[in-house]
């Protein structure tokens, strides 16, 4: 089964049920640069927190992560 992503606002983190991502706890989420969003992942069924949202795959996902210009580029250090 393949796992797939959801980009959520920072207000969102408190709407997650953590028992159904593969995130165990906030400590675990990666936020982009300016800390407004972060992402969750999951396989199988859309949790229901996350229905109606879009969903990546994790091709998708890693272009974004490694977009050296957006957001979500970390460069090694920072």
């Amino acid at each position: 089964m393949a796992k797939k992503f959801v980009i959520i606002d920072k207000n969102d983190v408190s709407n997650v049920d953590f028992s159904q991502v593969m995130e165990h706890s906030t400590g675990m989420l990666r936020y982009n640069k300016d800390k407004t969003k972060t992402f969750v992942k999951f396989e199988g069924n859309t949790p229901s927190f996350l229905e109606g949202e879009t969903q990546y795959t994790l091709s998708e996902m890693l272009s974004l992560l490694n977009n050296t210009s957006g957001e979500w580029y970390i460069a090694d250090g920072e």
